[in-house]
């Protein structure tokens, strides 16, 4: 008796696999340390560079267990009052990232780093996804030219 298994064609040609990684091309000593607030701030000031003003943007930097930046994502660009930011987008790319936490960052182009209801709304709603992908969202930091807000800094971040 043979063990060769003969695949059906049909099944073969219409299923595909899905392959998913992550490869950082630098050294983890090569990359940020995140220790606090203003760490991240430095950091996303170089990434979002002379566009603070201009429309509200959504990134995340995701980070390995010792706070080290494995890498950023623009998750969305809006208008001059707002952008989306999908839970299942954010969550994907921490997950092929292989990040075990995020730091949440938009920026506000009124120059206000205050955080709106939605702001605060979607903050919960995010760290309570991660809860259970047990990626933990270390704050959320808006910001402007000028300024920022850190939810971690206040204290008003979600338990996680």
């Amino acid at each position: 008796m043979s063990n060769i298994k003969v695949v059906n064609p049909i099944i073969s040609n219409s299923l595909k696999e899905i392959d998913i990684y992550y490869r950082n091309p630098l050294l983890l000593k090569e990359t940020p340390k995140i220790s606090n607030s203003a760490d991240a701030v430095k950091y996303l000031r170089m990434v979002w560079g002379n566009r603070m003003d201009h429309v509200e943007e959504f990134l995340v930097l995701c980070l390995n267990r010792a706070n080290h930046v494995l890498g950023y994502s623009r998750i969305s660009r809006g208008g001059i009052a707002g952008t989306v930011a999908d839970p299942k987008v954010i969550f994907q790319i921490a997950l092929k990232a292989n990040a075990t936490s995020l730091i949440l960052s938009h920026n506000h182009p009124s120059g206000n780093p205050e955080p709106s209801e939605s702001d605060k709304a979607l903050t919960k709603k995010l760290v309570d996804a991660g809860k259970v992908l047990e990626i933990h969202v270390l704050d959320h930091v808006i910001m402007t030219s000028e300024s920022y807000f850190s939810f971690a800094d206040e204290g008003i971040l979600p338990s996680g």
